[in-house]
């Protein structure tokens, strides 16, 4: 039995925030790859949406259901009734919410942050969401970019695409 900060690693309690589990495609979802393999090491697993997040007293909460999960095309998860519980309960925090970047993503990754200052171990790190763009951050490397364009003129996205011909246009 390993001990790390007074906890059990070898028996981890997880939480995942992501979009709703009945949505994916289980064939090729890296979260429920991630969910499978938790559960594989005997971890618990909970779930929750993103609305499932709150603040009380001075504390980050979260509505909660603990998971099963299954490696199979159907009924790939049972999942239970919901409690709520603080999310200092958890050792990990997996934050897999797909975008929209909209405000209420950047709400929950600040709750997210006061839980990461409360101990728990929050995947991946609420401020880098919020400051590192995950369509922007190929900006860094333009050595290893295609042609691109940002902008929010139609014209010159216009004459882009007609120049470039062939394109993957996205919003930001």
């Amino acid at each position: 039995m390993i001990i790390q900060r007074g906890r059990r690693l070898d028996h981890l309690s997880l939480v995942i925030l992501m979009d709703p589990i009945e949505d994916i495609n289980p064939k090729k979802d890296s979260s429920l790859a991630m969910l499978l393999a938790a559960q594989k090491k005997d971890w618990d697993i909970d779930y929750m949406l993103q609305s499932d997040l709150f603040w009380h007293d001075g504390e980050a909460f979260a509505q909660v259901r603990r998971m099963e999960v299954f490696d199979r095309q159907t009924d790939w998860f049972k999942l239970q009734e919901p409690i709520a519980v603080p999310l200092t309960t958890f050792d990990i925090l997996l934050m897999r919410k797909d975008p929209p970047f909209d405000m209420d993503y950047i709400y929950s990754t600040y709750l997210l942050e006061q839980a990461e200052s409360q101990g728990v171990l929050v995947l991946n790190h609420p401020a880098s969401l919020r400051d590192f763009n995950e369509k922007l951050s190929t900006l860094w490397f333009p050595e290893c970019c295609a042609p691109m364009c940002v902008s929010a003129d139609m014209e010159r996205i216009k004459a882009f695409i007609h120049q470039q011909g062939d394109v993957v246009v996205k919003p930001l």
